[in-house]
């Protein structure tokens, strides 16, 4: 593997700021455009981008494919938590209203949950994918 050492400074200043874009995106979600989803692209993209400079064997160092298969099913199970936290509150799947005794408060509470949820799934199973199809 070639070193490329203007990519890799260059990469050092960008993958932070890639991340906290990111955390931008899913926190300002629920005011504006953007959200888990998105958000969850965008993070793996800083991952990914890593495993492109640095190569894939140190990027598993740095986040283990083990770890990544968890979090990929933790964000699943926010997600449904959140629904059925609701039907055991007294509402629909996925009503927020009723996370909380203000209306408008489990609203707000429910639907950061749930784009963490989404954010968190996206995140490893992009990078989940990266992983399988950049096996030698």
């Amino acid at each position: 593997m070639e070193h490329h050492l203007v990519l890799q400074i260059v990469s050092r200043i960008l993958i932070p700021l890639i991340m906290l874009f990111a955390l931008y995106v899913q926190f300002h979600g629920d005011y504006g455009p953007g959200g888990g989803f998105q958000a969850g692209v965008i993070f793996a993209v800083g991952f990914i981008l890593y495993g492109l400079i640095y190569g894939v064997d140190r990027l598993r160092k740095v986040i283990y494919p083990a770890l990544l298969r968890i979090m990929a099913a933790f964000g699943v199970l926010l997600y449904a938590g959140v629904g059925v936290a609701g039907m055991l509150n007294g509402g629909e799947f996925l009503n927020y209203s009723v996370l909380s005794t203000d209306a408008v408060a489990g609203q707000h509470l429910g639907i950061l949950l749930i784009e963490a949820g989404v954010g968190i799934t996206v995140a490893s199973t992009m990078t989940i994918l990266f992983y399988v199809f950049a096996r030698p």
